[in-house]
């Protein structure tokens, strides 16, 4: 099996039964996300980088599901921390390629505002938000 298609297994399982903002089945994100990076690792990394975040998944499960320890180091990055502010959190994804390459196209995804049908002004400063995110990580 590919690392591709173990991530993909892995994600399929944690998000099982998972809508998105706008009531989509939320295995799309990942996908969609893992379709904007190049490479194995990327791509695995893209994949699971919600599934620490929003499911009972934890980072040993990951390894002992055959996932590498870059992609286990990237995705560690990746899941927010609570007690790190929202800058603290772009800073840790930064410091690592494959976490920065990920975020950047989790980011741009999450910025496209045309999958919600009617976006309010929570979901236009949450794209202002994004948007100073992905100037921070691409400068």
């Amino acid at each position: 099996m590919s690392l591709y298609d173990l991530a993909l297994s892995i994600a399929q399982e944690a998000h099982e039964g998972q809508v998105d903002k706008a009531g989509v089945d939320y295995i799309n994100h990942p996908v969609y996300v893992a379709s904007l990076v190049d490479g194995e690792e990327e791509k695995a990394a893209a994949l699971l980088h919600d599934v620490i975040e929003d499911s009972d998944f934890h980072l040993s499960d990951l390894l002992n599901r055959g996932i590498p320890n870059d992609v286990l180091i990237a995705v560690s990055i990746l899941t927010k921390d609570k007690n790190l502010s929202y800058q603290e959190y772009l800073s840790r994804v930064k410091s690592n390629e494959l976490a920065k390459k990920v975020k950047l196209a989790d980011l741009q995804h999450n910025s496209d505002l045309s999958r919600i049908i009617n976006p309010t002004t929570s979901d236009f400063e949450r794209v202002s938000k994004y948007e100073k995110a992905i100037e921070y990580l691409s400068a």
